[in-house]
């Protein structure tokens, strides 16, 4: 299967940066938000704006969507998280805790749980099930700031400025710690999850055995020293994907590591991806504020 190189639609609207992408469940929509406090739903496939949702007062830089497709969750400046209604367009909850700007959000399979890492040094785990909006767990090993978490279904892994990778294991509450040695910006699993893709701001991504903290790769070409940039498997776990801050999109091999597209659509850095299986289409986003849809 050949990766998704053609540029079908370029979605404008947002005004200035756009830091996030993400499909819905089903990858029929997207969101996006960014630097303008938006977050905007969009059909990928057509290139149309649906609808445009405004509540937080400063940039939004995360979201997830619920396996339902009918909430979602944001985070920024605020330092606080927000919970939509997609339909009604109303900001349902705010979650608040943290003493800092928020980088990163997760949720679980069962979107009953959710997680944030900010600028604080801390993750918080909250229950969308209660009333409360108190976090009812923190996590805080951190050295700096926390850039990435991602959620599996018996661990919650999480990349930091302080150049650690550190794995909760929920089952049983132990930690394990990888110095990876450079600041972690972006983190994502393989489909199987034996294998964390790691984004650090040293123009590399490093891909390690999620048990044994083995590093099985390393992938270089683009530019990534300044900025917080996405990064993804794709196609079955056969390609690594990576916006650069030279606006392009960096695909690589999986195996030998060698480069083998860029995709050219964006005037400025890249820093928002999302890739889709069902649909075989990818998703980026650019501080020139556009996002791209690649098929």
């Amino acid at each position: 299967m050949s990766f998704p190189s053609k540029l079908v639609h370029t979605l404008v609207g947002h005004e200035g940066s756009v830091l996030c992408v993400k499909f819905n469940y089903n990858g029929k929509y997207c969101l996006s938000c960014g630097q303008d406090r938006s977050v905007r739903l969009w059909n990928p496939h057509t290139g149309k704006l649906i609808k445009t949702y405004l509540g937080h007062g400063y940039e939004i830089v995360d979201l997830v969507v619920t396996n339902d497709n009918k909430n979602f969750i944001t985070c920024g400046g605020d330092k606080d998280a927000y919970f939509w209604d997609v339909t009604h367009g109303k900001v349902l909850r705010k979650y608040r805790g943290h003493d800092h700007k928020i980088n990163t959000l997760a949720i679980n399979k069962e979107s009953n749980v959710f997680f944030s890492g900010s600028i604080d040094r801390t993750v918080k785990i909250w229950d969308l099930r209660s009333r409360s909006t108190a976090s009812i767990q923190t996590l805080d090993d951190f050295k700096d700031s926390v850039t990435s978490i991602y959620v599996s279904s018996s661990e919650i892994i999480c990349g930091s400025v302080d150049g650690y990778l550190r794995t909760y294991d929920i089952r049983n509450g132990k930690l394990v710690s990888d110095f990876v040695d450079e600041s972690i910006t972006s983190i994502s699993l393989s489909n199987d999850e034996n294998c964390v893709l790691v984004s650090c701001l040293d123009n590399k991504l490093r891909m390690f055995n999620k048990d044994t903290g083995e590093l099985l790769n390393e992938y270089s070409g683009h530019s990534n020293q300044n900025y917080k940039l996405s990064s993804c498997f794709a196609n079955n776990d056969s390609f690594v994907v990576s916006g650069s801050e030279d606006n392009l999109i960096y695909i690589w091999d999986l195996v030998d590591a060698k480069v083998v597209n860029k995709l050219e659509g964006h005037k400025g850095f890249v820093c928002g991806l999302d890739y889709n299986s069902d649909k075989s289409c990818l998703l980026s986003s650019s501080i020139d504020g556009t996002i791209c849809v690649w098929k």
